[in-house]
């Protein structure tokens, strides 16, 4: 007599886990340059090649918060700390700094002006963005979001860049 073999279930696929990196940079102009780099990498590593508006706009957006982070959420002896994301249909980049009493706000920029376009930027290239208090201590989260295409997303707008017709 053979023993008895158990039942064979049926288990449906499973979900697709979400993709994630996440990292703390020093906060400095290197720390935003290497997080910028690395964004891109990852995206292309999640099949979002280098050259697609994707991956472009993406990674100006992670640029944009991450400098922005060093500038602007700078506390000395305190690091950022970036996380990208896929999940359902979306890209999403959090930037999160110690400053939380400095909240962002896009406004017009001056004619003269050496800043102050970061944030329109984001407004432009992302369908949603906004901040967060951080969890586990003090500061805040901005976050931004671009929906895929085929995934009720637009195409993002392709970044223009100089001497490019």
């Amino acid at each position: 007599m053979k023993p008895a073999t158990p039942p064979q279930r049926c288990t449906p696929d499973p979900v697709a886990a979400p993709l994630e990196f996440a990292m703390r940079f020093t906060s400095t102009p290197r720390g935003a340059r290497l997080a910028r780099r690395l964004v891109s990498h990852r995206l292309n590593e999640w099949g979002h090649p280098y050259d697609s508006s994707v991956n472009e706009a993406v990674t100006l957006i992670a640029a944009e918060l991450t400098a922005n982070a060093v500038r602007h959420g700078h506390v000395p002896g305190r690091d950022f700390h970036l996380r990208i994301s896929e999940a359902e249909g979306a890209l999403r980049v959090e930037v999160g700094d110690t400053r939380g009493e400095r909240l962002p706000a896009p406004g017009p920029p001056g004619p003269e002006g050496e800043s102050g376009r970061g944030l329109l930027l984001v407004e432009a290239l992302a369908d949603d963005w906004g901040t967060a208090p951080r969890s586990g201590g003090p500061g805040k989260v901005v976050w931004a979001e671009v929906r895929l295409p085929g995934a009720g997303g637009r195409e993002p707008v392709r970044p223009v860049r100089s001497g490019t017709p």
